[in-house]
């Protein structure tokens, strides 16, 4: 498998780590009210690897939640960061920790981030990631489109095997089950949710076990020109980004990673497919 790497361009992009919102109050699709957390932060007891259905709260963001207050460089930070990029924080009392993206998450425009040690970290540290990833093209196969993915990562996951791109996950999505974020017309600018409304399906589907990190395939659902276009014979490989959610058409964030035809796209189910286990630490 080749791919274009030495002609990927690597930039800096800068953010900072953003306090948590709040959305308050939230209604299930039941009409049940909850007063929980939600976006932004410093996440002490959530991380990569974690049930993404074991916070008791709504789109719980893993480990540390960054942003670009700038609108427009913020558009730069989201769209250029790639799971997998290093982070470096630069300010503060934990100046020069380094971390991994490790999700982005749309709506709320977050880069999301671990780091080793978040007790050192405080609110409003900026962040330095080394954007790399955008512009990644498989040589021999222009049917695949890849995004938001650092190339070494990439290439620790996937493989060339008879005449398509191996692709392992944890989980295989029915495209009819994908909600918020469907239409998005640019595909790096964050994620789109696992709609978990129906219990009895997310249990039949093993939805319920992803967790934070894992790779999972979005059936039928063609996202070359932007988030969810439904196509029969098309795959897209995406990244578990946050967690469960209570208001209804929402759930667990993907960030989308390669998309393409089935027959290129050959998915492989493994229980251990999760980035944290390909990453270089």
């Amino acid at each position: 498998m080749k791919i274009n790497k030495e002609r990927i361009v690597e930039i800096s992009v800068v953010g900072e780590i953003s306090h948590p919102s709040i959305r308050m109050p939230r209604l299930d699709g039941e009409g049940k009210t909850y007063y929980v957390p939600s976006v932004g932060g410093i996440t002490y007891n959530f991380s990569l690897g974690d049930p993404a259905f074991f916070p008791y709260g709504d789109h719980i963001e893993p480990d540390v939640s960054t942003k670009n207050k700038d609108k427009t460089e913020n558009d730069a930070y989201l769209s250029l960061s790639c799971i997998g990029n290093e982070a470096i924080v630069v300010s503060g009392d934990a100046k020069g920790m380094k971390g991994i993206v490790i999700g982005k998450h749309g709506g709320i425009n977050h880069v999301l981030i671990y780091f080793p040690e978040k007790d050192k970290l405080s609110i409003g540290d900026k962040v330095l990631v080394r954007a790399w990833g955008q512009g990644l093209v498989i040589e021999d196969y222009p049917e695949i489109s890849v995004y938001n993915i650092d190339p070494e990562l990439f290439e620790s996951i996937f493989t060339e095997e008879g005449g398509g791109i191996v692709a392992p996950v944890t989980t295989i999505v029915p495209g009819f089950m994908m909600g918020s974020g469907i239409g998005a017309s640019n595909p790096t600018m964050g994620d789109y949710d696992i709609n978990t409304r129906d219990r009895e399906l997310v249990e039949r589907y093993g939805i319920n076990k992803v967790k934070i990190g894992d790779l999972v395939a979005i059936d039928n659902h063609d996202c070359r020109h932007g988030l969810g276009g439904y196509k029969e014979g098309m795959v897209s490989i995406g990244v578990v980004v946050h967690s469960n959610c209570v208001i209804t058409g929402h759930g667990p964030g993907v960030t989308v990673v390669m998309t393409g035809p089935k027959d290129k796209i050959k998915v492989i189910t493994n229980g251990d497919a999760n980035i944290k286990n390909y990453i270089a630490w």
